[in-house]
C-alpha cells in the first residue's frame, strides 16, 4: 500500500527507468494490474507499464479494453496526463483485428464526453476519432446513418454501461459531432465538419496536438493579423439618416 503521491511518482518513471533494467519485468505484473484497477490518474499512469508488458512480454489481460473504456470520464480531457493517455489509447486501438462494436463504443463515448470538453482537447480528439474511422471502416455507420437519433433522449447508446459490448454504440449515430459543428470556436467547428465529407486514407498526425493547451490557442488567436474589412456607407443626412427623409428638410445635424 503506497501513498497516492508516491504511487504516481513510481508509475511516472516505471516504464523507462525501472522496467528496462529488470532481469524479469514480469515480476511487476501484479503491481501494475492492481494499480490499473485503482482508477483515476493512477490507472492512467499504469498504462505505460502495462503497454510494455503486453507488447514485449506477452502479458494477457482479458478485461483490458473494458477497463480502458471505463477510464473514459469527463475528467479525461482535463487531467495532467491527458497527452500520455491518448498517446497510448491510440496505440491500443490501432489494431485492425479489434471488433467493430468495441471501437464504436470508444468513438461514441469520446464524442459524448466531447460535448463538455475545452477547445484545446476537442482539436485533439476530433482527429483522433477520424483516425479510428480510417482504421475501422465498419464504424462509419455511425456517421452515415441519416435516420439516426437527433439528441440524447432518442439515442440508444447507454452511456452508463461499463461493458462496451452492451453499450449499443453501433446502433447510434454521431449527433454529438454534428453539434460541435456549431461550436463557438471556429477551429473546432471546422475540425468537426471534416466528417461531413469522405475521409482521406492518410491518418492525421495527432502527436503535435496531444500537448495543445488553452494558452497556446489564445496566443495563436492574439497573433493573428486582422484582415482589412471593407466598409461602404452613406453619409448621414437629416435627423434619422434616411435618403429621402422629410425631416432632412427641417432639421440639420450641424
Amino acid at each position: 500500500q503506497l501513498p497516492t503521491g508516491l504511487y504516481k511518482k513510481v508509475l511516472v518513471i516505471l516504464h523507462d527507468s525501472i522496467l528496462p533494467y529488470m532481469n524479469e519485468p514480469t515480476l511487476m505484473i501484479d503491481f501494475l494490474t492492481v494499480a490499473y484497477g485503482i482508477g483515476g490518474a493512477i490507472s492512467l499512469l499504469a498504462l505505460n507499464g502495462l503497454f510494455i508488458l503486453i507488447h514485449q512480454h506477452n502479458l494477457e489481460y482479458p478485461d483490458f479494453y473494458k477497463k480502458l473504456y471505463s477510464l473514459l470520464n469527463p475528467s479525461i480531457y482535463h487531467v495532467k496526463y491527458r497527452a500520455r493517455f491518448f498517446h497510448l489509447a491510440d496505440l491500443f486501438l490501432s489494431s485492425s483485428h479489434l471488433p467493430a462494436y468495441l471501437v464504436a463504443a470508444f468513438i461514441k463515448r469520446l464524442s459524448r464526453l466531447a460535448l463538455t470538453a475545452p477547445p484545446d482537447a476537442l482539436l485533439m480528439v476530433i482527429p483522433f476519432i477520424c483516425n479510428l474511422f480510417r482504421r475501422h471502416p465498419a464504424c462509419k455507420v455511425l456517421v452515415h446513418r441519416p435516420n439516426g437519433p437527433e439528441d440524447m433522449s432518442e439515442d440508444p447508446y447507454i452511456m452508463e454501461e461499463e461493458s462496451p459490448s452492451e453499450s449499443r454504440a453501433l446502433e447510434s449515430s454521431l449527433w454529438e459531432i454534428r453539434s460541435l459543428q456549431n461550436h463557438y470556436h471556429p477551429d473546432v467547428a471546422k475540425a468537426a465538419a471534416v466528417l461531413n465529407q469522405s475521409l482521406s486514407e492518410m491518418e492525421d498526425d495527432i502527436s503535435g496536438l496531444l500537448e495543445l493547451s488553452s494558452y497556446e490557442l489564445f496566443d495563436k488567436e492574439i497573433k493573428k493579423k486582422a484582415a482589412d474589412v471593407p466598409l461602404e456607407f452613406e453619409q448621414i443626412r437629416g435627423l434619422f439618416g434616411k435618403k429621402n427623409d422629410i425631416f432632412a428638410e427641417h432639421f440639420s445635424l450641424d
